[in-house]
């Protein structure tokens, strides 16, 4: 990222969250933070566009709490950095996914009862919306994955209502490239905390994250041809 495009970044999220209507005045944001170098992006170029947003509204980070031991101290210095305070929501799905079930594809049922937990959270502390930090990478990787493995063609969408919670579920970040985000995390510096999780390199989305790269290796345009077809596409409903 060069220091004169440095911004270029906040343009097209702005541009994202007006487009798909994803934040609005007086909203309380929960910002799910993982640890990774993307939420800690995510909360970064928040803050930012609440600085030139036209209306005010509130970010609250939260982070759901696995099990496994986890220094927080960044996280928490992450929020402290945007006034705020970070929530820590404690769970135990790590004993519950790995020792309870024994499960030998734990990604689902463990990424389910994640979202569970943040969204609990964030009913709990008055929030009305749930931001993720799914970039465009993830994007093409969840319509990789669901064409391999499942014969559908579908990926994320920019925003969900989630009707059990009565939640809306917004991804600020799903037209940027994870390159990005990883330039933006090196330059300023974001805290990033080592995922604990002993599959967390071993799992079918890494193996596609190879996958795509070599094929962006061959056709350096790919991730920015997939984002044009993602704004015409009718998987996005606007």
């Amino acid at each position: 990222m060069r220091r004169s495009d440095s911004k270029w970044f906040l343009t097209r999220v702005k541009r994202t969250i007006y487009d798909f209507k994803m934040i609005d005045q007086g909203d309380r944001v929960a910002v799910g933070l993982s640890g990774g170098k993307d939420s800690a992006a995510l909360l970064y170029i928040l803050n930012l566009f609440r600085k030139h947003a036209p209306f005010e509204f509130d970010l609250q980070p939260i982070y759901v709490h696995l099990g496994w031991e986890v220094d927080l101290e960044p996280l928490h210095g992450l929020a402290r950095s945007i006034n705020a305070d970070l929530h820590v929501e404690e769970t135990a799905i790590s004993k519950i996914v790995f020792d309870t079930r024994g499960e030998k594809n734990p990604c689902a049922l463990c990424a389910n009862m994640r979202h569970g937990a943040l969204h609990q959270a964030a009913l709990r502390l008055g929030c009305n919306k749930v931001a993720l930090g799914h970039h465009l990478d993830d994007a093409i990787q969840t319509f990789m994955l669901n064409l391999i493995y499942t014969g559908k063609m579908d990926t994320f969408k920019p925003v969900t209502y989630l009707d059990r919670a009565d939640l809306y579920q917004v991804r600020p970040l799903i037209l940027l490239p994870e390159s990005t985000l990883a330039a933006l995390a090196r330059r300023e510096e974001l805290p990033v905390v080592k995922n604990p999780c002993p599959v967390s390199d071993k799992t079918k989305r890494a193996e596609i994250e190879a996958l795509l790269n070599e094929m962006a290796e061959r056709y350096p345009d790919l991730r920015e041809k997939f984002r044009t077809a993602l704004m015409k596409s009718p998987f996005w409903n606007r």
